[in-house]
C-alpha cells in the first residue's frame, strides 16, 4: 500500500472493499499485458524529462521507441508470421498505459504501428505483409500515415491528393494539386519518416475508383547520415504545438513523385498492369468504409488511454484531497481535510463514478476489437458494430479525460499547477486526443445516423397495422408525458415522501428506463422529423436534417452513457455479494443518477420527471457522496497506479506527512503558556 493510502483519515471504522478483486476487475481480460506495459514506466531510461526543447523531446521519444522494440511489446499485435504475438486485444491493453511514461512516446509508437503498421497490415495483401512490416515493426523504417488533408480533415473521401496510373512505365504518380491537398498534422512527418502510407484518389484511363492507399518513400539518408526528402517529395516542420512536442508533426505534400504499381496497398483493391481496376467490393462507397473499418485500433486505444490518464489524475487529486487540510471545522484546533467537504465530494467523486463506468465500457469495446481483428468473429455486422461503438465511447472517454484532468489540477490547487505533478502535462498532451482519428463531434454524427438506421429497419419490419399502432402508442406516449396527468401519477406514486422517491431512483431498473428513455424518445423524435422529407429534393432534406444535427449528437451522447451504464451493470454481476459489491453498486448508481441530474432539464420538459423526483436525484446523490467518502482512496488505489507509476509528489503522502508535522508544532505552540 502506498503511503498515500496509509493517510486516509476516514477508513478505520468501515469495511473495505477489495481492491485487488476491484483492480482485476477493472483491468479486465488482459491484465497481465496492461500491468506489464504500466511497469514500463519504472524504467529510469523511460521517463520523461521535463524542460526539454521540443528538438530534445523528439530525440528522446525516437530513442525510447527502440527501447520499445526491444523488449517487445508493442509487436504484440501483429501476426505470428511476421514475427508479432498475434494478440491484438492485449497489443491496445498495452497501448493505453504508455501515456504514463510520456503521452508523446504513446502516440508516436501509435503512428508508427498502430497507423503507419497496421495501414499496410491491414489494407495490404500477404507479400506486401512480407516486404514492409517486418521493417516497420523493428523500426528500421519509421513511416508516416498520410491520410488527413488541410482542406479535409474528416471528410476523408473529399481529399485532393491524387495517385494516377500510368500504363507506359507500369506506375503510379502521387501528386497534390493544390494546397488545400497537403497533408497535414502527420506525425513522424517533420524529422523521421522514411516511408508513408498516402491515401489519395485512385484514378486510371477508365475513371476515378476512390481512396486508396499506397507506400511511399519519403526519405533517404544522405551521405552526411542525415535525413534528406526524396525528389518530388516536399515538407514542412510545424513546430511546437499545443502538447505531444516529443511527436515530430508536419505537412507533406507530393509533385508528380512516381512509385511501382506494386505500391498500391491491394487489399481492397488493385490495378492489373494493363490498368484494368478490380475489387472484391463492387461498392465504391461500402468499399471506402470497410477500407476505414479496418483502421479503427485509432479511436479504441485513443479511448482507452483517455480513461487511464482519467484514472491517473483522479488517484492524483483524491490522495492528496485525503491528505490536505484546509480550514478549521467543529475542532477549532484541527483543520478539515479536503476530501471531507462536500463540494470537493462533489469534484472528485461523480468523475470517480464516471471513469469506471468509461473503463468497464472500454473493456467491452476491446473484447469486440480483438474478436474482430483475431478473426474470432470477423463479418460485417460485427465490423460495424465495432466501429459504432468505438464512435460512440471514443469522444465520451476523450471528453472524460480533459474534465477529469481539469478538476483534478483545480482540486489540486497551485500545487496542481507545478509541472512536476503532472497534471498541467497531461491536461496539455491529452487536449488533441478530442480531434485525433476524427473529431468527437463528427463521429457521434456517425453514431447518430446509424441509430437512425437501426430505427428505420425496426420500423421496416412491422406491419402496416402494427406500424399504426405504434404512431399511435407513440403519439399517446408523448402526450401523456407532455402534460400534467403523467406528472402528477407520479406525484401520487411517491406519495409526497422524498425517500419514496430516492427508493424508486437507486432501482437499476428505474436508471435503465429513465437513460434509455431519453435515447429512444430523442432518435424517434428526428426520425420522425425526417421521415417527412424523406422523398424531398436533397437540398430540402439537408436543410431539415441540419436543422436537427444537434439532437442527433445529443441522441448519441445519451447512447454512449447508456453503453456505460450497462457495462458498469454488467460488471457488478460477476462480483460476490459483500462489501465490495455494495460500495460499487453505489458507485453506479452515483454515475446513472449523475447522468440524469446532468440532463434534468429534457427529463422535466419532456415530462418523465416531477420536479419532486428532480429533487431526489441530487439528495440521493449527496447521500452517495458521503458513503463513498470513506472508500475513495481505496477506489482510486485500485486502478493500480502506485506513487511510482504517478510520480506526482503531492500523491505520495508527502502532504500527510507535512500535515503531521504542523499539527505536531500546533500542538506544542497551544502548550507554552500564554504570558
Amino acid at each position: 500500500m502506498s503511503p498515500a493510502s496509509a493517510a486516509a483519515t476516514r477508513r478505520d471504522d468501515v469495511e473495505r472493499i477489495d481492491g485487488g478483486t476491484v483492480g482485476d476487475l477493472l483491468d479486465g481480460r488482459w491484465r497481465e499485458q496492461r500491468r506489464a506495459a504500466r511497469d514500463l514506466a519504472l524504467d529510469p531510461e523511460l521517463r520523461q524529462v521535463l524542460d526539454q526543447t521540443v528538438d530534445e523531446h523528439r530525440e528522446t521519444v525516437f530513442q525510447q521507441l527502440s527501447t520499445l522494440v526491444e523488449k517487445g511489446d508493442v509487436l504484440r499485435g501483429f501476426p505470428s508470421e511476421v514475427g508479432g504475438g498475434g494478440d491484438p486485444g492485449g497489443n491496445l491493453a498495452g497501448f493505453e498505459e504508455l501515456f504514463l511514461i510520456d503521452p508523446s512516446l504513446q502516440i508516436k509508437g501509435g503512428v508508427q504501428w498502430g497507423l503507419f503498421g497496421s495501414a499496410v497490415l491491414q489494407l495490404g495483401t500477404p507479400e506486401q505483409h512480407r516486404r514492409w512490416l517486418p521493417d516497420i515493426m523493428n523500426l528500421v523504417v519509421p513511416g508516416c500515415f498520410a491520410m488527413t488533408e488541410t482542406g479535409h480533415g474528416s471528410d476523408v473521401s473529399s481529399i485532393g491528393t491524387t495517385a494516377t496510373y500510368d500504363a507506359a512505365t507500369d506506375e503510379f504518380v502521387i501528386h497534390t494539386p493544390v494546397a488545400s491537398a497537403r497533408k497535414e498534422y502527420i506525425g513522424n512527418a517533420a524529422v523521421h519518416g522514411m516511408a508513408a502510407v498516402v491515401f489519395a484518389q485512385l484514378v486510371t484511363d477508365a475513371g476515378r475508383h476512390g481512396v486508396h492507399a499506397l507506400y511511399v518513400p519519403i526519405r533517404r539518408v544522405a551521405g552526411d547520415g542525415t535525413r534528406e526528402f526524396l525528389p518530388g517529395v516536399s515538407g514542412h516542420d510545424d513546430g511546437p504545438k499545443g502538447g505531444l512536442n516529443g511527436v515530430d508533426n508536419g505537412q507533406l505534400w507530393f509533385n508528380h513523385v512516381r512509385v511501382p504499381r506494386t505500391s498500391l496497398l491491394g487489399r481492397y483493391g488493385s490495378v492489373a498492369p494493363d490498368g484494368t481496376y478490380t475489387s472484391p467490393i463492387a461498392s465504391p462507397g461500402r468499399r471506402f468504409f470497410t477500407m476505414l473499418g479496418t483502421l479503427v485500433q485509432g479511436r479504441v486505444s485513443l479511448g482507452g488511454a483517455a480513461v487511464g490518464v482519467s484514472k491517473a489524475a483522479l488517484s492524483v487529486a483524491v490522495r492528496y484531497g485525503d491528505q490536505r487540510r484546509q480550514f478549521t471545522g467543529a475542532d477549532e484546533h484541527e483543520e478539515v481535510v479536503l476530501l471531507d467537504y462536500q463540494r470537493h465530494q462533489r469534484r472528485l467523486l461523480p468523475l470517480l463514478a464516471r471513469t469506471y463506468a468509461a473503463g468497464f465500457a472500454q473493456q467491452q469495446l476491446l473484447e469486440r476489437y480483438h474478436e474482430v481483428f483475431s478473426g474470432e468473429h470477423d463479418d460485417d455486422a460485427s465490423r460495424q458494430d465495432l466501429e459504432t461503438m468505438a464512435a460512440a465511447l471514443k469522444p465520451t472517454t476523450t471528453w472524460l479525460a480533459l474534465d477529469a484532468l481539469q478538476e483534478s489540477r483545480e482540486a489540486c490547487g497551485g500545487a496542481g499547477y507545478m509541472t512536476e505533478n503532472r497534471l498541467v502535462s497531461w491536461r496539455r498532451d491529452f487536449d488533441v486526443y478530442v480531434t485525433f482519428e476524427g473529431d468527437n463531434n463528427v463521429l457521434l454524427q456517425l453514431v447518430g445516423k446509424r441509430l437512425l438506421t437501426d430505427y428505420g429497419k425496426a420500423m421496416a419490419k412491422i406491419d402496416v397495422a402494427g406500424a399504426a399502432r405504434y404512431v399511435a402508442a407513440r403519439a399517446a406516449d408523448m402526450t401523456l408525458h407532455r402534460t400534467p396527468l403523467r406528472r402528477a401519477a407520479q406525484s401520487i406514486h411517491d406519495s409526497g415522501s422524498m425517500a419514496r422517491s430516492a427508493g424508486q431512483l437507486r432501482d437499476a431498473d428505474t436508471q435503465r428506463e429513465l437513460l434509455e428513455d431519453r435515447v429512444e424518445t430523442m432518435v424517434a423524435e428526428i426520425a420522425g422529423e425526417l421521415r417527412g422529407v424523406k422523398d424531398a429534393p436533397a437540398a430540402q432534406a439537408a436543410v431539415v436534417f441540419n436543422a436537427h444535427q444537434n439532437d442527433l449528437i445529443g441522441a448519441a451522447q445519451a447512447h454512449a452513457e447508456l453503453l456505460q451504464w450497462e457495462a458498469f451493470t454488467a460488471a457488478l454481476a460477476t462480483l460476490p455479494e459483500g462489501r465490495t459489491r455494495t460500495v460499487l453498486t453505489w458507485l453506479r448508481d452515483l454515475y446513472g443518477l449523475e447522468r440524469i441530474e446532468h440532463n434534468l432539464a429534457w427529463y422535466l420538459t419532456n415530462g418523465r420527471i416531477t420536479a419532486q423526483r428532480a429533487r431526489a436525484v441530487t439528495g440521493y446523490i449527496n447521500r452517495l457522496l458521503d458513503r463513498l467518502r470513506p472508500h475513495a482512496v481505496d477506489l482510486v488505489d485500485a486502478f493500480g497506479y502506485t506513487d511510482e507509476h504517478l510520480r506526482a509528489p503531492i500523491a505520495s503522502g508527502a502532504e500527510a506527512v507535512r500535515q503531521r508535522d504542523a499539527a505536531e508544532h500546533a500542538r506544542q505552540e497551544r502548550a507554552v503558556p500564554t504570558r
